[in-house]
């Protein structure tokens, strides 16, 4: 893709995420995460007419003497968009692929935090951490993150979400709205999810094609595997052949609906041909 290409592709999708963003998503985002809590900020000396809950009592007993907790207003919050760029994102058989749709919702999402004032970062990850954007405010860094989910090229197409979680741990010290968008036909990621779920608000977004819930009976069909490569000969006549297909399928599903609903984490799927507009909307609205 030519940077003309990529520019136009990039101004697409900035109109009709950002019209999304400004006359549907942008009160629902903010009502949703409002994230105007307490936070921690530092100790001083105890003060007449302090309150006396607020004391310190390791700092106290340190020092011999009273000290408080400080807590400041939590102005503004951030956005994470960790996405997932492996090789079975690039499939689709309606009229987008999934990866597509992905930045799109990112997109909405990086839009409405920037009307909130608030802090977008992003992450791309296949089964390393392909790219790391910190956290910034501002138009043209929305423009940039949402430019590397158009173009950027993974070095692999293989899948490791628990990689991703645990880098989002080390590189995100403070609680943030964390969006993970993804297919999910992977595993091994529950623990880890738990963790970071702890710290976090995080939402998994499952982006999937209709022709991956089942294989139709098509007779012998040579096969693909997006992220190994492998061909394989295909017998989607046998009956035993699509009921073991649909059963690793629904394992993979129910595996991600569990994992983020015990974690306390949201969860929602939005399948290629659904509008995602209705997805977001009805799951802000359930928890503003």
């Amino acid at each position: 893709m030519d940077t003309k290409e990529l520019l136009k592709k990039v101004r697409k999708i900035e109109i009709k995420t950002r019209r999304l963003s400004d006359h549907v998503f942008g009160g629902e985002y903010h009502s949703t995460f409002k994230g105007r809590g307490m936070t921690f900020s530092e100790v001083r000396q105890y003060q007449f007419g302090d309150d006396v809950r607020s004391i310190d009592w390791n700092v106290t007993a340190r020092y011999n003497e009273p000290f408080v907790k400080v807590f400041e207003e939590e102005r503004e919050l951030t956005l994470m968009l960790v996405a997932d760029i492996s090789g079975s994102e690039f499939f689709g058989t309606s009229s987008q692929f999934k990866n597509e749709i992905i930045t799109e919702i990112a997109a909405t999402l990086a839009f409405s935090a920037l009307q909130n004032n608030d802090k977008i970062g992003l992450i791309l990850f296949s089964d390393e951490i392909e790219l790391f954007i910190p956290p910034k405010k501002g138009k043209s860094h929305v423009l940039r993150l949402i430019r590397e989910l158009l173009e950027f090229k993974p070095q692999s197409k293989k899948t490791d979400l628990s990689q991703a979680l645990k880098y989002l741990t080390n590189v995100m010290k403070k609680k943030a709205i964390v969006f993970v968008l993804s297919d999910f036909i992977t595993d091994n990621y529950k623990d880890t999810l738990r963790i970071v779920a702890r710290k976090h608000d995080v939402t998994g977004i499952r982006v999937y094609d209709q022709r991956e819930e089942k294989i139709p009976n098509l007779g012998m069909v040579q096969m693909q595997d997006a992220e190994t490569g492998e061909l394989m000969l295909v017998n989607t006549q046998a009956k035993s052949v699509r009921k073991k297909y649909n059963n690793y399928y629904r394992e993979r599903v129910d595996y991600f609906q569990e994992s983020f609903t015990k974690s306390g984490a949201g969860a929602l799927s939005c399948r290629v041909d659904e509008s995602y507009v209705k997805k977001l909307l009805g799951y802000f609205k359930h928890r503003a």
